[in-house]
């Protein structure tokens, strides 16, 4: 546009104006601006000259200073391990009651046993042992196989596989129903289908599990198989069994050894105490 079609002749603007007044000017941008601008392409200059930044064929540049990210990597491991090396060394003589007895050890253990928790345990029972659906709950004293150091120390190390036989064969549907009923009710050992059809040879006179055999505490309103049909899962499990290698229909409960190759008996001394101190350890 010509000075003058221009509306504002004399004034630093390239020429192109809207709406009469709104127009594009030509000024110089502010100071900060440039000195930004120019301190933003130094620092990319020094920085390539410094890191690793250009890749190359079959490489990238180096930088000056040698730095990697694996390098840093390995030095911060080395300072971990060198504060943490006393605590390990000492464990490896330590009995995982010994280690639960000493406050400093078990509340070291139950730091850097996080880590192997999460990634052995809690995709069945949890990140905080709750118990994800159909496996056991951690943080409890609800315990199969008994909730002492020791038990847990085996269970973690031999694994557990434990096996109802499926009732189908000796259990009607109505009395199944009838037994489910008086589980749900907290009373099953007063139900005589319950000694006539052989329940307490596992889970005993009182109903209450026996921990020699895994069978659990049919009393306590507590349920391995939680649903919203809690009456039909009971009957479920009563009618095909646990692990039962002939029913088709069976519960599968199976909880894998982690001793031997898995972890070193350091590492399940470690998440035994750290399962033992969840809350529900005996």
């Amino acid at each position: 546009m010509s000075d003058e079609n221009n509306p504002f002749p004399g004034e630093n603007n390239t020429g192109h104006v809207w709406d009469d007044s709104l127009r594009e000017l030509l000024n110089e941008p502010p100071t900060w601006w440039r000195i930004g601008f120019h301190a933003s392409w130094i620092f990319v200059v020094i920085y390539c000259i410094l890191y690793p930044a250009w890749p190359l064929l079959t490489t990238a540049t180096k930088g000056v200073l040698g730095w990697t990210s694996l390098q840093e990597y390995r030095e911060d491991l080395k300072a971990i391990e060198e504060v943490r090396a006393p605590f390990e060394n000492k464990l490896k003589d330590m009995s995982a009651a010994a280690i639960l007895s000493d406050e400093e050890m078990s509340n070291y253990v139950v730091r850097s046993a996080k880590v192997l928790f999460g990634d052995n345990c809690s995709a069945c029972h949890g990140a905080g042992g709750q118990g994800n659906v159909g496996y056991p709950v951690l943080a409890d004293d609800d315990w199969l196989y008994g909730g002492a150091i020791e038990n847990i120390v085996e269970s973690i190390t031999i694994g557990r596989q434990a096996m109802m036989p499926a009732q189908a064969a000796m259990v009607s549907s109505a009395e199944a129903d009838q037994l489910a009923e008086a589980i749900l009710a907290g009373n099953v050992a007063s139900n005589p289908l319950y000694l006539e059809k052989g329940c307490a040879g596992c889970h005993g006179i009182d109903a209450r599990g026996m921990t020699i055999m895994g069978s659990v505490n049919l009393t306590d309103s507590i349920y391995r198989f939680v649903a919203k049909d809690q009456l039909y899962s009971v009957k479920h499990t009563i009618m095909h069994g646990v692990n039962d290698p002939v029913d088709a229909k069976t519960r599968n409960a199976v909880m894998p050894a982690f001793g031997g190759t898995k972890l070193s008996d350091t590492d399940i001394k470690k998440l035994a105490v750290y399962v033992h101190k969840l809350g529900g350890g005996q």
